[in-house]
């Protein structure tokens, strides 16, 4: 009777020790995916703060450009074409950044495709500028055009913070086993903010000398 009654309690203390292993067990795999979902919401955060500082440059950018056509139209009464067509890229890529959602792998394709079309028509601008001494030795527009090539300096290292930030976390989401925990809490790709065109490739920097 002894032996029996030792026997169950041999069998009730191997039945604690197994479910405190396996409480153990869950409540470590419980702190390992909160740490794993708490790293995909930081880096997702920090690609988003990253994007922010790309369209705080992006208006800026935006907002130099109605002053610098103004400023050329007084000279460049033969280049209204190309005058136009500068504004219109210019509201075209500033209603792309207003509507922006960094998350959005459609809307990031349009900003992208926004800007590089203004990059080129205001490649077309410059050059043609070089035709007109008098707009080149324009206080105003020197002063605007060092604005605004520092300006394009400020955006490529935004959107090189940018990418490295989206790079960072795409590997996280995609890895094994965190891409399961990526997939059943929503945390999508995030886009490369890449040069959509050789236009914009070759950073638009303006000179009056």
């Amino acid at each position: 009777m002894l032996e029996l009654v030792g026997f169950s309690l041999g069998v009730v203390e191997l039945l604690i020790l197994l479910v405190l292993g396996l409480g153990v067990v869950v409540v470590i795999g419980i702190v390992w995916l909160i740490a794993q979902y708490n790293g995909l919401v930081k880096l997702r955060n920090r690609y988003r703060n990253a994007f922010a500082q790309i369209d705080v440059q992006l208006k800026r950018r935006h907002d130099l450009i109605p002053n610098l056509v103004e400023t050329a139209k007084g000279y460049m009464k033969h280049e209204r074409e190309t005058l136009e067509a500068v504004i219109q890229a210019r509201n075209a890529a500033e209603s792309a950044r207003s509507a922006m959602n960094v998350d959005s792998a459609e809307q990031m394709q349009s900003l992208m495709a926004a800007e590089s079309g203004l990059g080129s028509v205001l490649g077309r601008l410059f050059a043609l500028s070089e035709a007109y001494p008098d707009l080149k030795a324009n206080q105003n527009m020197m002063q605007l055009s060092e604005e605004l090539t520092s300006t394009e300096n400020k955006v490529s290292f935004a959107r090189q913070s940018y990418n490295d930030a989206v790079t960072t976390y795409n590997t996280k989401r995609e890895v094994f086993p965190t891409n399961f925990i990526a997939g059943s809490f929503s945390f999508g790709p995030a886009t490369l903010f890449e040069v959509a065109g050789p236009e914009e490739r070759e950073r638009v920097d303006v000179k009056f000398d």
